[in-house]
């Protein structure tokens, strides 16, 4: 039996692609016998550190985007429902508080992706953070919750952040649901 080839996969909730990524790289690691690494980033620096634009400012991606996402979602079974107002989701309010949140407690990250891509809910105030705790049943206390805001705003996960942000750029990523390959 050969080893696990490790795979990086960097994603932020903000974007629907990684959440298709991760759904699928989720359903069939086992299958493909790969050691699946998951990388929060932050697509905004992502995207402004290697010169991208996002697919919302260029029409022609934008209508792309729209009728690929449908696609994919049903061929992949993932509920994707983009918001009622995408540029307020992905540009007004972004994702930078919600991947810091992510990076403190990485549980979260599937129930953030159908908050925004599938029920049209805020990810970005500490009141929505904690009932994305309640809806999973993560068993964390007020008390826990407070200190893991706490600690999403903390230096040490800003900085955990930036460096996976980094590392994508480093490996030549424009986007996210970028895949490093290890081994």
């Amino acid at each position: 039996m050969s080893s696990k080839i490790v795979i990086e996969l960097f994603y932020d909730v903000v974007s629907p692609y990684s959440w298709l990524g991760f759904e699928v790289m989720c359903r069939y690691r086992n299958v493909w016998n790969i050691d699946l690494k998951l990388r929060p980033a932050f697509l905004g620096g992502i995207m402004k550190g290697a010169g991208n634009k996002p697919p919302g400012l260029v029409p022609n991606k934008f209508l792309y985007m729209t009728k690929d996402l449908n696609r994919l979602a049903q061929y992949f079974n993932v509920p994707i429902q983009p918001p009622s107002d995408p540029f307020e989701a992905m540009f007004d309010k972004g994702s930078l508080t919600a991947m810091r949140f992510v990076t403190a407690v990485e549980c979260v990250s599937r129930e953030l992706w159908r908050r925004i891509w599938s029920q049209d809910k805020d990810i970005t105030k500490p009141e929505s953070l904690t009932e994305v705790n309640i809806k999973l049943h993560a068993g964390l206390s007020n008390r826990d919750i407070e200190e893991a805001l706490a600690l999403a705003t903390s230096d040490k996960i800003k900085e955990k952040l930036k460096k996976a942000t980094e590392e994508a750029l480093g490996h030549g990523g424009f986007c996210v649901q970028f895949y490093a390959l290890i081994n």
